[in-house]
């Protein structure tokens, strides 16, 4: 007599490799990258993919449940503020140094080869491990600012000291980075900041005071914003600091770890407090430019944010797709009931637009890099919209994927609560939705980024959607008025409607022009339900078949 007293069907089956099952990445992969990079990168995509899907797996959910601890002292009562990780922590960032997501922006020859699609390369290979290890990649994000900054702003001596250690190839000689930002009393409000720099005779400087939330509490190479001229108040009067672990004659720089922050989610990373006591740093840039070079890499992190964010929701819906195609309810398999298959519809079409969203951003900074004024220009209004809404949808997505999966989806032994607790902190981190809109008011002022990005939406629709040319006219009337209100209380506000009716109306234009023979599978469904929720369209219902759902889903086991 069979035994039917299972969870799932015996011949149930997982991805083994989070590459090869996902055919959006590698259709946009495929299509994008030169054959150069293609070649080069590919096979590092397919053995992080693999490892993703497997050996990152238990690492990642035993590095979450024993986080990090701060040693205060040794055995002998000296102060040593140590950040000590469970073992699994270093092999996932060894996997990620593998994975040459940094040596492919960073190496010299590398980023010579592949400079005009170097970001494409590297956020794949972060999307993919993101998608088991979302605690590091904030690590990861930091490295890469600091990266930035370094290459930018330092001095000569300083870059060819440290870069080689971003895109070092083994533990021992991997650095991190970090941005010490955020200070008690300000918060988002980085114009309040309290920490004063002061000049010393060598034209180096000592940092006093205290920051309140420092992630990669454990970093070898830390940006710090502080105070260079008390008589200036807002941003103008911070400089940007670059704070070494060690000073030149191999003593330790003073600074106090307070404590490490018990956070909700992210757990397998160190957050902390720092108090600065002389601690020595070096000047980059101008005194009072800090902000400004330090916006660079805050924006930078805010990609990174929505790379996290996709990659949850990619993973969370994988995880309830394969669930629920091997399980039975109320006598058949659960995608035949048409609540699951409109369910999976809509967190799709969320899914997959906020990937075309997310590489479109990468691929505007590729282009930007490279002297695109254009591509640099729409950046400056793509950035929030990205951030705000890849987070906000990954949170419902996630959620919403959880529920699909019942009872088994709340319990700690799976992956699922982990990716819940993670992707809280995304709409959060790096500037808050309200912060994120007020940076969209900013940028559709001072910038050309509303007009090139109602440009785009518009060939996409005339090209290929011109029965939708009435409801977008209704959207540019809308964003008018919005922009026209003379109180700016009542601007802040309907800006906040007039914008994420925008977002909404962006995504469906890169839908739009990312449909082809072979993506059709699943962009149709997602520009159906764009259509249906988003447009102002009649809605009309939508009852999907379990093969288009299946298609929606551009996954294979």
């Amino acid at each position: 007599m069979p035994n039917n007293n299972q969870v799932l069907a015996k011949e149930h089956r997982q991805s083994q490799n989070f590459f090869d099952s996902d055919l959006m990445l590698q259709h946009f992969i495929y299509s994008r990258a030169s054959v150069l990079g293609l070649s080069f990168m590919q096979p590092y995509l397919a053995a992080l993919g693999q490892k993703a899907a497997g050996l990152m797996n238990p690492l990642s959910l035993r590095a979450d449940k024993q986080p990090p601890k701060h040693i205060k002292r040794d055995f002998y009562g000296q102060n040593i503020d140590h950040v000590e990780f469970h073992p699994d922590y270093w092999q996932l960032a060894q996997i990620a140094i593998d994975s040459q997501m940094f040596r492919v922006k960073w190496q010299p020859e590398l980023r010579a080869a592949f400079a005009h699609e170097r970001n494409l390369l590297s956020f794949s290979a972060g999307y993919l491990y993101a998608m088991s290890e979302s605690g590091l990649y904030c690590p990861l994000c930091m490295t890469d600012g600091v990266a930035l900054l370094l290459d930018k702003y330092a001095a000569e001596e300083d870059k060819a000291r440290l870069l080689p250690h971003i895109y070092a190839t083994t533990l021992e000689d991997f650095y991190t980075g970090a941005m010490f930002l955020t200070e008690k009393a300000g918060g988002s409000d980085v114009g309040a900041n309290l920490v004063t720099a002061t000049k010393n005779e060598d034209s180096s400087y000592t940092l006093n005071g205290e920051k309140w939330f420092c992630s990669n509490a454990n970093a070898q190479i830390i940006f710090a914003l502080a105070r260079t001229d008390a008589d200036k108040k807002g941003t103008s009067g911070l400089g940007i600091f670059l704070v070494e672990r060690q000073l030149p004659n191999g003593e330790a720089n003073p600074m106090q770890l307070v404590r490490l922050k018990d956070k909700l989610g992210t757990r397998s990373m160190a957050s902390g407090e720092y108090i600065f006591t002389n601690t020595r740093a070096t000047l980059v840039g101008q005194p009072t430019q800090g902000f400004k070079i330090m916006a660079e890499m805050m924006n930078l992190s805010r990609l990174y944010n929505a790379i996290a964010a996709l990659s949850a929701a990619r993973r969370a819906l994988a995880e309830a797709y394969q669930f629920l195609s091997f399980r039975s309810t109320f006598g058949k398999n659960a995608l035949q009931h048409a609540l699951v298959r409109t369910k999976l519809w809509e967190l799709s079409a969320l899914t997959t637009a906020s990937f075309y969203l997310s590489f479109r951003a990468i691929t505007a900074l590729d282009a930007a890099e490279n002297g695109d004024h254009q591509e640099q220009q729409l950046l400056r209004l793509l950035t929030p919209m990205l951030k705000k809404a890849t987070a906000q949808d990954a949170v419902y997505v996630v959620r919403e994927s959880m529920e699909l999966m019942g009872g088994l989806g709340y319990i700690e032994d799976g992956v699922m609560p982990k990716i819940m607790r993670d992707v809280m902190v995304l709409p959060i981190w790096e500037g808050a939705g309200n912060i994120m809109l007020l940076d969209m008011l900013r940028a559709s002022s001072k910038s050309e980024g509303l007009a090139l990005m109602l440009a785009e939406i518009e060939a996409a629709i005339n090209t290929h959607s011109p029965e939708n040319l009435p409801q977008y006219e209704q959207l540019k009337a809308n964003i008018k008025a919005a922009l026209a209100q003379v109180d700016t209380d009542l601007i802040q506000v309907a800006a906040k409607t007039a914008f994420e009716q925008l977002t909404r109306w962006y995504q469906f234009a890169l839908l739009l022009k990312a449909k082809d023979e072979d993506s059709q599978a699943w962009i149709e469904p997602a520009l159906d339900y764009w259509k249906n929720n988003y447009l102002g369209l009649p809605s009309t219902l939508m009852l999907p078949s379990v093969e288009d759902t299946q298609a929606a889903m551009a996954w294979r086991f």
